[in-house]
């Protein structure tokens, strides 16, 4: 189970852009990174070229770059603030069985995230 997934509120704990907050677009497992949303902005020059319709395509453009997992904490969704990730484990009951269930649980108030 990762600690940081897709859709989660993080803030950037070092880098150029220390301190931002913004959501995960896009989790990388391969490299252990991840693309936030208006962090680590690059300029990215593309081809020029045409479509079917005959319309230029290309230029300059603004994108967001991956960023490395350990620049990033969670945000607690009580205080708004940084926080490590933990797990606690539930027994859930579904059709009559009895499951073990792993939550993620932020550190810093113990609610669930």
């Amino acid at each position: 189970m990762a600690k940081i997934k897709k859709g989660d509120q993080v803030l950037v704990i070092s880098g150029r852009d220390k301190g931002k907050t913004g959501r995960v677009l896009e989790v990388l497992k391969d490299s252990d990174r991840l693309i936030v949303e208006g962090v680590q902005r690059v300029t990215k020059h593309t081809k020029v070229g045409q479509n079917d319709r005959g319309t230029r395509t290309g230029g300059i453009e603004v994108v967001e770059a991956p960023i490395h997992v350990s620049n990033v904490m969670l945000v607690d969704p009580e205080t708004k603030k940084g926080t490590r990730v933990g797990y606690r484990i539930e027994e859930v009951e579904r059709d009559g069985r009895k499951r073990q269930v792993r939550v993620r649980v932020a550190k810093r108030s113990g609610k669930d995230i």
